[in-house]
């Protein structure tokens, strides 16, 4: 399905969103619960990730297929690795059987898992043969992705002697890994992260527990756009999320002041504010972000910076090159249809400030669903048409009824 979207005329409309519940928690709780069934999820995200992982750890299926959900398969990899006897072939869709899984497969392998590639060395599908690991330690690089070292994290309190893991390089992601250790924290999993060296104690047996899921972070980054690309005044309210938080995006709400956006919180929500004009320091010589600890909002800035007009210079991006599609490539071939001047390295990406945006341009999403949302705010601006636009539905199955409550209009072409 492809979208012809036009933007809000007036934000001044006090709306309440309901975002579902964030797919990083949901996730990394979903394989828990499948290790220690005490535990009650609440506000489970309703992402086609989080679904496909659900359907994974419950089925009965030899042959698992998981899509595009990256976290999926990172996760189910090292869950299937010590499932005394069950044998899986764990596949995906054919970008995710050139992402890059080796680094993983090799630190299990390390443990004594028994894990073979069946198509391209280094790559999904995977024949995982599950078996009890009894080595307790290992050394994984941790400058990749944080999921392999997450991956890891959540079946360490399930082996017999715990797992100390050595972190290998500068450690990327950090906030994701910490959010992992935090959960296993709220459970009573003790563990402990100094310098590179992570280690996890065995536990046998959990109380009962229920988790609420905190509403997710990254969706939240559109919301953030469009109040920057407003008039001052309008507003919005969301939930549920909590000024605490466990994920590196949260980050957002400090981020977003450069751009006039204010973060009340409240019990349960955030009201986002534009409160002021972009600050004369950005408008002058542009911001610079190092994004190595929340790269999925990385998109998002970038669009709105080009909104507004202003150039950016974002780093630590290199975990983009190996998401749902090469990131840094498919934003700069997207932001230059639309009239802006970007350069992209491996792991950063320099905006040059724009004083015109192209309408109706067909925004190409690369089956990546924060392509398709990072884009929308514009249509604030100018029209814009979103191809394949039911991709959403990875992270955010209620994207477009969310944009129609607010205003947007959202014409099938």
């Amino acid at each position: 399905m492809d979208l012809h979207i036009e933007g809000v005329e007036n934000m001044l409309l006090k709306k309440s969103i309901n975002v579902s519940g964030s797919k990083s928690e949901s996730n990394r709780l979903l394989i828990l619960q499948q290790l220690f069934p005490q535990i009650t999820i609440e506000n489970l995200s309703d992402s086609d990730d989080s679904k496909h992982l659900q359907h994974a750890v419950t089925t009965s299926e030899a042959d698992i297929n998981i899509g595009h959900a990256g976290t999926a398969m990172r996760f189910l990899t090292a869950f299937f690795a010590m499932q005394n006897d069950k044998t899986v072939v764990l596949s995906g869709s054919h970008r995710m059987h050139n992402r890059p899984i080796e680094i993983l497969v090799q630190a299990l392998r390390d443990l004594g898992g028994d894990i073979s590639y069946v198509e391209k060395e280094g790559y999904p599908p995977l024949k995982i043969v599950g078996k009890e690991l009894t080595k307790d330690s290992v050394a994984i690089n941790g400058n990749v992705s944080s999921q392999y070292i997450s991956a890891l994290l959540l079946i360490a309190s399930s082996l017999p002697n715990g797992l100390t893991i050595t972190l290998l390089g500068e450690i990327t992601s950090i906030p994701y890994i910490e959010m992992t250790l935090s959960l296993l924290n709220q459970l009573g999993i003790e563990s402990t992260f100094k310098d590179d060296t992570i280690f996890v104690k065995p536990q046998q047996n959990l109380d009962s527990k229920t988790v609420v899921v905190e509403s997710d972070w990254s969706s939240a980054s559109y919301f953030y756009s469009m109040m920057a690309l407003s008039d001052i005044g309008s507003e919005i309210k969301l939930s549920s999320y909590r000024r605490e938080s466990l994920q590196g995006d949260s980050c957002l709400a400090e981020i977003y002041e450069h751009f006039g956006v204010e973060t009340t919180f409240e019990e349960n929500t955030i009201t986002l504010k534009k409160k002021n004009v972009i600050s004369r320091a950005v408008e002058k010589s542009g911001i610079e972000l190092n994004l190595k600890n929340a790269p999925d909002i990385a998109q998002t800035i970038a669009v709105t910076c080009f909104g507004l007009g202003v150039a950016c210079e974002l780093t630590g991006l290199h975990t983009l090159k190996i998401k749902e599609t090469d990131r840094l490539e498919a934003l700069k071939a997207e932001l230059t249809k639309l009239g802006a001047t970007v350069s992209v390295t491996d792991h950063s990406l320099h905006l040059e400030p724009s004083y015109e945006i192209v309408k109706n341009v067909r925004i190409e999403t690369y089956h990546d669903h924060r392509m398709a949302m990072a884009f929308v705010p514009l249509a604030m601006k100018v029209p814009i048409q979103i191809e394949d636009a039911n991709v959403v539905t990875k992270s955010y199955r209620n994207f477009w009824e969310d944009m129609k409550k607010i205003g947007f209009q959202c014409k099938e072409l």
